[in-house]
């Protein structure tokens, strides 16, 4: 009979260095101080969300202003049903391009809406040099699954309005990576057409939180822990494993766009990057998959080398998608 001590590795404890060949710009990004985690409040216990949403927001706050200062983003609002969506057009976007990204913000499912879901369009739009339409979604604990993937169909039903899907291009990071990709499953199964790729930058994908890098990068990647008590609150009840709430376990035989994918070797959710990168890739879609040497969850961030090299590449994938080229990776 197989025992646990057969199926779990004990590591003694250690010290892991910041390698000596990164850019000193990354260098000193990986030697910063880790985000500290406020201790969850219980599923039932509204007030104490609300309070614990809104003192993570505070903090982010300055940092999203300070990274975006000088981005050189026009910034107009409408909405699309109840969603209020932030359109931003980066001064460096090729004049008389009418491609447009669909943006699922990140922030852990519950974090980063209203002034926040703007910044990090700013930030966007001004790394990625298009047009984006950030959607503010509804978000836990008042809106829980499937208000922020309703939000996202109401977006992407306004954009086709104006937009042709081959000029559409749908993008997440973290939490905004389930989303997008699970967006993009509702698109295929509602029967409306598909957009020409798809942008996961480190995502969320599973929210079991199965992957083998859930253990072994736990404490490595600085920025991000657990996020379970929060998954199971914005399930609010319903199957982790449904690929609505889970888009690793969707069915990708049925057709998905093409997608490139981006994480870090310290990433909390290397696991969830690399495996959706396979499961797309047994279904024969053609996906790219980008892995940051000592890169944490969410990359490095504009002005290091390593990260304006993966814009670069980013960039070059959304460019070719758009303009119908398939055979994007092998691999």
């Amino acid at each position: 009979m197989t025992g646990k001590a057969d199926t779990v590795r004990l590591v003694p404890p250690r010290e892991i260095p910041v390698p000596d060949f990164l850019s000193s710009a990354a260098r000193s990004y990986l030697e910063m101080r880790g985000f500290s985690s406020l201790p969850y409040p219980s599923t039932d216990d509204r007030e104490g969300w609300l309070v614990h949403i809104e003192t993570v927001n505070a903090n982010l706050l300055s940092l999203l202003k300070q990274a975006t200062r000088n981005a050189g983003v026009e910034v107009d609002e409408h909405y699309a049903g109840v969603a209020r969506i932030f359109e931003l057009r980066p001064l460096q976007a090729a004049p008389g391009d009418r491609s447009v990204i669909l943006d699922l913000h990140g922030g852990g499912l519950i974090y980063c809406g209203g002034e926040l879901c703007r910044l990090m369009g700013i930030g966007l739009a001004s790394r990625l040099e298009r047009r984006v339409w950030s959607v503010d979604y509804r978000m836990p604990p008042d809106h829980p699954y499937p208000a922020a993937l309703d939000d996202g169909m109401q977006a992407y039903g306004a954009l086709l309005k104006e937009s042709l899907p081959s000029e559409i291009i749908i993008s997440g990071a973290s939490a905004g990576g389930n989303l997008a990709a699970a967006l993009v499953l509702r698109i295929r199964d509602s029967g409306l057409p598909m957009p020409a790729g798809v942008y996961l930058n480190t995502p969320e994908i599973d929210l079991t939180e199965s992957g083998d890098s859930f253990h072994t990068n736990l404490g490595v990647d600085r920025s991000l822990a657990s996020l379970m008590p929060v998954n199971r609150l914005y399930a609010n009840g319903h199957d982790l494993r449904h690929p609505y709430l889970s888009p690793l376990f969707g069915d990708f035989g049925r057709g998905f766009p093409p997608t490139v994918l981006t994480t870090g070797t310290r990433d909390l959710y290397l696991s969830n990057t690399v495996r959706m990168h396979r499961a797309l890739r047994a279904a024969d879609i053609p996906a790219e998959l980008h892995v940051v040497e000592a890169g944490v969850h969410g990359g490095f961030p504009a002005g290091t080398p390593e990260g304006d090299a993966i814009d670069r590449d980013v960039r070059r994938f959304i460019e070719a998608a758009l303009n119908g080229v398939h055979d994007l990776a092998d691999s």
